[in-house]
């Protein structure tokens, strides 16, 4: 009797432990990878990228290159909520929104800023997102970009949609920015809300001869005082990338002409904004601090001459850029603020005057410190 009481036990334990009922096999759910969020005629409509887990999965039959096929959901609805339960309506899986890396929005929805905090809240209080979400605005069809393969055909999370790290570590020019850091940003007194862009670059590379779209970071959109001020390029910020300390590499050619010298690569700057009151107004002196390396040598030419040419290209650019933001009413430098934290009564006083309060004046001194550290292979020319 002990022994088949000990084998009911043993049976008892094994039917348990067979399934769970709520559990779902992982090749038979529907993974979001990306959200798309767009707003026209009242509605919101909202995007889903889908990937098969199977079609990720690392084994050793993988085969590089294999086409992945993607899944685009489409819902719409007078709340978010409404529009994505549309895509549950059709899904035919359980959607799964764990490995959401993502959110893209287009050029008309941001412009419905109370929108984007209405949307982002909402997805962002859904328990299985993360809060680390990337966040980008476009000027692209949605279902464009959510398509989009990366090179070699590779899935679309190894793209810069949703991995832009990997390229900003080689080529640093607009910093990758979470949803947390935007809608810190566009609640923060004092500063402008950078929102990346992203676009499809169908020019820059082709498998065999045939053409082949990749993504590419084209710019960024811009708020200030909940309302999106505008868009800006990738060459009109050429200034700004300088007073990104998580800046890793970006090169320059100095000096930056049709002859250049030298092209050299800066490195992890560091910089001050000091806002001085004088007699009423506010003006701006930018302290930069910046390393540098030789890329490549064209002329020979000393390293004080080259620190010389690098130190008067990065003011030109920083310049150029805040020239660009004043025009458009953008405070792309962040001068704001710095003169929001150290002196908040006199920002206060300017703010209730005006929502800009920058002129061609405001920006006195620039002073930038390029120190080249070495020149690689090249052998340093004597003074």
């Amino acid at each position: 009797m002990r022994k088949l009481g000990l084998l009911l036990i043993i049976a008892v334990h094994l039917f348990l432990l067979t399934g769970c009922w709520n559990s779902k096999d992982i090749q038979n759910m529907a993974y979001v990878t990306a959200v798309g969020l767009d707003f026209d005629n009242g509605k919101f409509i909202t995007y889903v990228q889908i990937l098969n887990f199977a079609g990720l999965a690392k084994s050793d039959s993988t085969q590089v290159g294999k086409n992945i096929p993607v899944w685009v959901g489409k819902g719409e609805g007078i709340t978010v909520t409404e529009a994505f339960n549309e895509i549950y309506a059709t899904s035919q899986l359980r959607v799964f929104w764990g490995h959401v890396k993502a959110i893209v929005c287009t050029e008309r929805y941001l412009k419905k800023t109370e929108k984007v905090k209405e949307a982002y809240d909402m997805i962002n209080r859904y328990r299985e997102i993360r809060y680390n979400v990337l966040l980008y605005g476009t000027k692209e069809s949605i279902n464009d970009i959510f398509v989009q393969k990366s090179i070699l055909n590779m899935s679309p999370i190894d793209s810069l949609l949703d991995s832009p790290f990997q390229v900003y570590s080689q080529r640093s020019f607009i910093t990758p920015h979470e949803g947390l850091r935007v809608i810190s940003e566009i609640n923060e007194a004092g500063q402008s809300a950078m929102l990346p862009s992203i676009s499809i670059d169908k020019q820059a590379w082709t498998e065999d001869k045939n053409s082949k779209s990749m993504f590419r970071i084209d710019g960024a959109f811009y708020y200030s005082h909940e309302m999106l001020l505008g868009w800006m390029s990738e060459k009109e910020l050429e200034g700004f990338r300088w007073l990104q300390e998580k800046l890793d590499r970006s090169f320059i050619n100095i000096p930056d002409t049709n002859n250049p010298v030298a092209s050299i690569v800066l490195v992890k700057p560091k910089s001050r904004i000091i806002p001085i009151i004088q007699d009423g107004n506010v003006y701006y002196t930018i302290k930069l601090n910046i390393n540098a390396y030789v890329d490549e040598i064209i002329k020979d030419t000393s390293i004080q001459e080259m620190e010389s040419m690098a130190n008067q290209v990065v003011e030109d650019q920083i310049r150029k850029t805040f020239a660009v933001g004043l025009k458009k009413k953008i405070d792309v430098l962040q001068l704001g603020e710095r003169l929001y934290r150290n002196y908040p009564k006199k920002w206060h006083e300017l703010d209730k005057n005006s929502d800009f309060n920058l002129d061609a004046n405001s920006l006195d001194k620039v002073l930038v410190k390029v120190n080249l550290q070495h020149t690689g292979k090249y052998k340093e020319r004597a003074n």
